[in-house]
């Protein structure tokens, strides 16, 4: 094939795609499934204009290695230590029911113990590549369903070795031991296990000296080639190429590089994993569907009914509230794209004919097709489960201890804390510091005993449901800080909060922006953004930078948290200062200064230092030994640690500053203490 029909061939997937997503997008559609649609068009069972199939799965194939990859870069092996309960016993339980359930169905309409147990490990797996992209795309990698969901995953893509492994010796013309089988499996981890370790410390002097030439392209092919390079080898051991890239991904982000390395392979990641959903959508074949359309469609949704069940069940024995089952049950509720390597595997061995094998396919791509539609409604499915919470809390008491065995809280005006990670740790150590009563609620069993260990006023239970709220005495608190990372959990938790005490103060942490408005709506009254704050925190560090006095660059973080929350929540702006600035005031400003040691004006008075007559500024107040004395009289000699309050223009104030702080001194101090020697 030459080149230019490869370059026509991508040519025409992005232009079909572009047309097709850009509709998905006006319609609110997730953009995932344009791009299966896209793939059904241009494929060989739609209008055929893919000249060579196998180019554009190889080019898929990297998307996913990339997809993989970026996951291991920003999951962690802290993560993955955090996440291996659900790895040891969620991930297992999920397969594990997933196959008990299908051998049941197949053995009951016909299917022979070995055609069974085959299908049972074709449905048990789940796509990786579009759960994530789902996950990624509405920015709930990070709650407790999206690394719940992952980590299942994790398990399902670790599993695919022993299946392949057992597909022969299930096979009619392949027999195979038991012992094979375990030799196998033993030289996979083995190999992978040395690759790991070798990668750990070699990686990270590679890194070091790529660093070192200051070569953006250097770096960038240096991280392509760990991770293509580390699937490819990982792959030779018979594991898939998409979990060694994950692997890859993993060892890279223990090192000070990880954030660059994720920026730099983005780009490419977004566009060659287009092209695997194309490419899943190419396997659709619309004369199957025509077929047997009531066949499919009973396969389809026993599929995604069977799937969704053990899936929730497996992360509620995890130790999950119901509406996180619900949420990462409807996610993995399709069948994966690894299962089509199975399914290959499977023809081979006997297990599959051709048939079967396209109705195989039919079923998987539609409900892929589906995943991302399931994702997007799975909140609303997950309200109305809570009200089966009682249940649940059954399972919860069988587990672990449960906040219905313990006694009434008894406490008033108090900060109950929703969520115990880094942000819920630290007002809990700051309010026991400055003696405010709190209240902590966390769903993660770990984190509670954690705390209860350390001597935290904790308790086990979910935020969104009110019998857990009313235990934390919510009509008694005054404040309610929500510091989780679930944005749909967040607005259950507000407007359940708001309807059992009205006049709380609600202050709720999200990620985006786009979720602060929703967020008042419900009966916020503020709510912190991450991505705000930390352009506030850029500014602040480069004001640091050109030695901008502290109180300045206080002022200038509230102002744009002042004015910039009230045109995010409102369009509005601040009626005062806006006034002020159109009105006769428009010049006025107050600002602070206190008087260090390195000062030109200690041990001068205040008409000795002439700031008004030198620029105009005028000393309204000043405080002394925590006391507030207002126009202070002309002889008063300043002292270390005195506060002035300036007011006047910008520019008369910044003028009044430069008499009041030795800035030059202490840049040529600064300058001196940093030359060697």
């Amino acid at each position: 094939m030459s080149e230019s029909q490869i370059l026509r061939d991508v040519l025409i997937i992005f232009l079909v795609s572009i047309s097709v997503v850009y509709v998905f997008q006006k319609f609110r559609l997730p953009s995932i499934a344009g791009f299966l649609v896209a793939g059904t068009l241009v494929g060989p069972h739609g209008l055929n204009v893919i000249s060579d199939r196998g180019q554009i799965e190889i080019l898929a194939e990297v998307g996913v290695m990339l997809l993989l990859f970026t996951i291991g870069l920003e999951f962690s092996l802290t993560h993955l230590k955090t996440s291996r309960r659900l790895l040891l016993l969620s991930g297992p339980l999920q397969v594990g029911g997933t196959l008990g359930l299908t051998v049941a169905v197949g053995m009951a309409i016909g299917l022979s113990v070995e055609e069974a147990i085959f299908w049972g490990l074709l449905l048990s797996l789940s796509s990786t590549a579009i759960v994530l992209k789902a996950l990624a795309d509405r920015g709930e990698t990070d709650t407790y369903h999206g690394r719940s969901t992952i980590g299942i995953l994790i398990f399902q893509d670790l599993a695919v070795v022993p299946m392949i492994l057992i597909t022969p010796l299930l096979g009619l013309h392949t027999p195979g031991t038991l012992s094979d089988l375990v030799l196998a499996l033993a030289q996979s981890f083995l190999v992978v296990a040395l690759i790991v370790v070798t990668a750990w410390f070699v990686a990270p002097w590679i890194l070091d000296h790529i660093v070192r030439t200051k070569s953006r392209e250097l770096f960038l092919l240096t991280i392509i080639v760990m991770g293509l390079g580390t699937a490819w080898v990982v792959s030779m051991t018979g594991l898939s190429l998409a979990l060694g890239a994950f692997i890859a991904g993993l060892l890279i982000s223990e090192s000070r590089y990880s954030h660059q390395a994720l920026a730099e392979v983005l780009p490419f990641r977004d566009t060659f994993n287009s092209l695997f959903f194309v490419s899943i959508g190419m396997l659709l074949d619309v004369r199957v569907l025509l077929a047997y359309p009531l066949l499919i469609a009973a396969i389809v949704i026993a599929v995604l009914v069977g799937k969704f069940l053990t899936s929730a069940m497996a992360v509620l024995v995890g130790g999950a509230p119901i509406r996180t089952g619900i949420l990462a049950g409807m996610a993995l509720a399709q069948v994966g794209e690894f299962s089509f390597i199975l399914a290959q595997e499977g023809q081979q061995a006997g297990l599959l004919n051709a048939q079967t094998y396209n109705i195989f396919l039919s079923v998987s791509v539609l409900t892929m097709i589906i995943t991302p539609f399931l994702i997007s409604v799975s909140p609303k499915f997950a309200r109305r489960a809570e009200a089966f919470q009682r249940l649940h809390h059954w399972w919860e008491q069988s587990r672990t201890r449960s906040f219905s065995d313990e006694p009434a809280v008894k406490i008033r005006d108090h900060v109950i804390i929703v969520g115990y990670g880094l942000n819920g740790r630290n007002l809990a150590r700051v309010l026991r510091e400055v003696e405010i009563p709190y209240v902590v609620l966390e769903i993660l069993a770990d984190l509670v005993e954690a705390g209860q260990k350390a001597g935290v006023s904790i308790l086990y239970g979910d935020a969104t449901n009110a019998t857990v709220l009313k235990h934390a005495c919510i009509e008694n608190a005054r404040v309610m800080v929500i510091a989780t990372s679930d944005p749909f959990g967040a607005r259950r938790m507000v407007q359940l909060a708001r309807s059992l005490n009205p006049h709380i103060h609600i202050i709720v942490r999200t990620r985006y922006l786009k979720e602060l408005e929703e967020l008042h709506d419900l009966g916020a009254n503020e709510v912190v953004p991450e991505e705000f704050e930390t352009s506030i925190e850029i500014f602040a560090l480069v004001l640091r930078t050109y030695k901008l006095p502290q109180s300045v660059i206080v002022e200038k973080a509230e102002q744009i948290r002042r004015e910039g929350y009230a045109i995010l929540r409102r369009g509005e702006v601040l009626d005062l200062a806006h006034h002020l600035r159109r009105g006769t005031l428009a010049d006025v400003e107050v600002e602070t200064c206190r008087i260090d040691d390195d000062s030109p004006a200690v041990g001068k008075s205040l008409s000795d230092v002439g700031i008004y007559f030198r620029t105009g500024a005028t000393v309204i107040a000043l405080t002394r030994a925590g006391t507030t004395r207002s126009n202070p009289p002309s002889d008063t000699v300043l002292e270390v640690g005195d506060v002035l309050v300036l007011m006047g223009s910008r520019d008369q104030i910044r003028r009044a500053l430069a008499l009041l702080i030795d800035t030059e001194g202490r840049v040529d101090r600064a300058q001196a203490a940093s030359q060697p020697g």
